[in-house]
């Protein structure tokens, strides 16, 4: 008896595992406890990402995951359907980093940080790794929060600027122009890195 029950649950899981994500979103809001989690699975690694690019720190990108993801599964019968599921996880992750900035802002604080550890084959590769890895997230993280979430999305992750413009909520235009500005103060800001 026992083993049946352990085939019909990896079933379930691979039913699940093989299911889209708007089949996935719908199985939740009917009541499915594993749907979701489903989702976080195929998805987490991205949003992760996208978090850390907008907060530049693995706290508040944690935070901000946390508090999308809590969100998404609170509202998911909220969910219209009229984008793709992956775009509107994507906004709400956005859109919770955004709210942070705020909070933060009213009450700004000098964040620690702890050194990243990796190991390229050259250890002069891995000092110009590093600072060209700072001096592009110092970069980043003097454009006002807009433009940096516009970059973040097309310029990062590599979404389509119709995506990236749906996630954020904005006009297609509009995200055309964060990112050209953007861009131009990068360039700006980053000049000095460019081989002659």
């Amino acid at each position: 008896m026992a083993a049946t029950k352990r085939v019909g649950a990896e079933g379930k899981a691979s039913a699940l595992g093989t299911a889209s994500d708007n089949a996935l979103l719908a199985a939740h809001v009917e009541g499915s406890p594993d749907a979701f989690n489903e989702l976080v699975r195929r998805h987490r690694d991205r949003l992760w990402a996208v978090a850390l690019r907008t907060t530049r720190d693995p706290e508040d990108a944690a935070d901000a995951v946390q508090e999308a993801l809590i969100s998404a599964f609170r509202n998911a019968a909220s969910f219209r359907g009229q984008s793709a599921v992956t775009t509107w996880l994507h906004r709400i992750v956005v859109n919770a980093c955004l709210d942070l900035a705020r909070r933060r802002s009213a009450r700004p604080s000098v964040p620690i940080r702890e050194e990243e550890s990796f190991q390229p084959a050259d250890p002069r590769d891995r000092i110009a790794e590093r600072e060209l890895g700072m001096a592009v997230e110092q970069a980043l993280g003097e454009l006002p929060i807009d433009q940096r979430s516009a970059i973040v999305l097309v310029d990062v992750q590599g979404f389509p600027v119709a995506d990236a413009a749906e996630a954020l909520g904005v006009p297609i235009g509009t995200i055309k122009s964060r990112c050209a500005r953007g861009r131009a103060r990068l360039a700006v800001s980053l000049g000095h890195l460019r081989v002659q």
